[in-house]
């Protein structure tokens, strides 16, 4: 029995085109990219950087703009204590805005920055997981020198009005960070008209290798480096360049360019069909997050009366999970869904929807059918 993949914020498969343009690099092309004394050096160094010219345009940005990391929670780190670490030491201020649907990665930066004597407002969203301009405004402070909000959500797919966020804290001198890991490559993003300082992504959020990511820093904005080493990236991310990673990387880049306008509209046409779907065969089914504002391939729907946990456990041929991987396993009610307000109860009977590109509505429709069976099951089952 072939399982059905529809955990797509988790990870997705790479990208046969990257995978096929990376294999040189790990046998052939072994060069290190900082080697400039053989031409192995130098053919990994062109390779990085057509990858990173390829990164920078899907982003509107210039190559020197771009670094790679390892992932989106190194650039989160590196992001968010790189610039606070150094605003404080030129005494411009200590304070920290993030929110409480941020990735861990965000929110365990801010709370390791908030133990070594920053301060830190963490904002609670809307009952639809949204952070608005007004409510960053009111927390601003004098002595406030970065916001780090989201660009979109994991678990329950909520866009966040970055535009306005960070139009806002341009006003106000406010370094703006957004974690853009779930959006980058599937929804147009321009740094050009949006005014974000620092942006973190992840390869393999979009059909790339595990392993690499990137982090954009605007021209002009300076940060503190997290560890010392060679001086690669500039000098802010020392260490060996992971070259097949980075090509694969740079590939899919360039493949979204193309294409992602297209998938973003088939998927969100083929994830409303099977919301009414549902909402037809299970009527109380509750949907977790904004209706408009919401990535493409995201659904979360609660189940009352039923365990998440048993309803996955039923639906074997189908892979699904309750929200963010670094959660997985934990038999707690998401933070996500309990900061807007969703019950404890309705947060643990929820199950994350999450479409790719291999999603069709053939096994849309097999998963509608074993899903009206199998919470009707659930529901008698304890009724006994």
């Amino acid at each position: 029995m072939k399982t059905i993949y529809l955990d797509h914020h988790a990870t997705t498969p790479l990208d046969p085109r990257a995978y096929k343009a990376m294999l040189p690099y790990f046998c052939d092309e072994y060069g290190n990219a900082s080697s400039q004394t053989h031409e192995w050096g130098h053919r990994a160094a062109d390779a990085v950087a057509v990858a990173r010219a390829s990164v920078a345009q899907l982003l509107g940005a210039k190559p020197e703009e771009i670094i790679f990391t390892a992932g989106s929670t190194e650039s989160n780190n590196l992001a968010i204590k790189g610039i606070a670490r150094l605003k404080a030491k030129q005494n411009l201020g200590n304070h920290l805005i993030t929110t409480a649907i941020e990735h861990k990665a965000v929110l365990m930066s801010m709370k390791d920055l908030q133990e070594e004597g920053f301060e830190l407002t963490v904002l609670q969203p809307n009952q639809h997981g949204i952070v608005t301009r007004d409510m960053v405004e009111k927390a601003l402070r004098p002595n406030t020198i970065l916001v780090s909000v989201m660009a979109a959500n994991s678990e329950i797919g909520t866009i966040q009005p970055v535009q306005a966020i960070g139009e806002l804290c341009r006003q106000k001198n406010i370094t703006f960070h957004t974690d853009a890991t779930q959006i980058v490559g599937k929804l147009p993003l321009d740094v050009k008209t949006s005014p974000c300082d620092l942006l973190s992504l992840s390869a393999h959020k979009f059909y790339g290798p595990k392993g690499v990511g990137a982090l954009y820093i605007r021209e002009g904005v300076e940060l503190q480096p997290l560890f010392s080493g060679g001086g690669q990236e500039g000098g802010l991310r020392s260490g060996t360049l992971n070259v097949p990673g980075i090509v694969g990387m740079g590939v899919v880049a360039r493949a979204c360019q193309g294409e992602m306008e297209e998938e973003a509209r088939n998927m969100r046409a083929l994830r409303d069909w099977f919301w009414q779907e549902i909402q037809q065969r299970i009527p109380d089914a509750v949907l977790n997050g904004c209706s408009e504002q919401r990535l493409p391939g995201n659904l979360n729907v609660a189940f009352p009366r039923c365990e998440s946990g048993a309803i996955m456990a039923e639906l074997s041929e189908f892979a699904l999970s309750t929200g963010s991987a670094c959660q997985s396993g934990k038999n707690t009610p998401s933070e996500v869904l309990t900061s807007i307000g969703c019950p404890a109860d309705l947060a643990l009977s929820s199950v994350r929807f999450g479409l790719g590109k291999s999603t069709t509505k053939e096994s849309l429709t097999k998963l509608a059918d074993q899903l009206e069976k199998v919470v009707k099951r659930l529901r008698e089952t304890a009724a006994v």
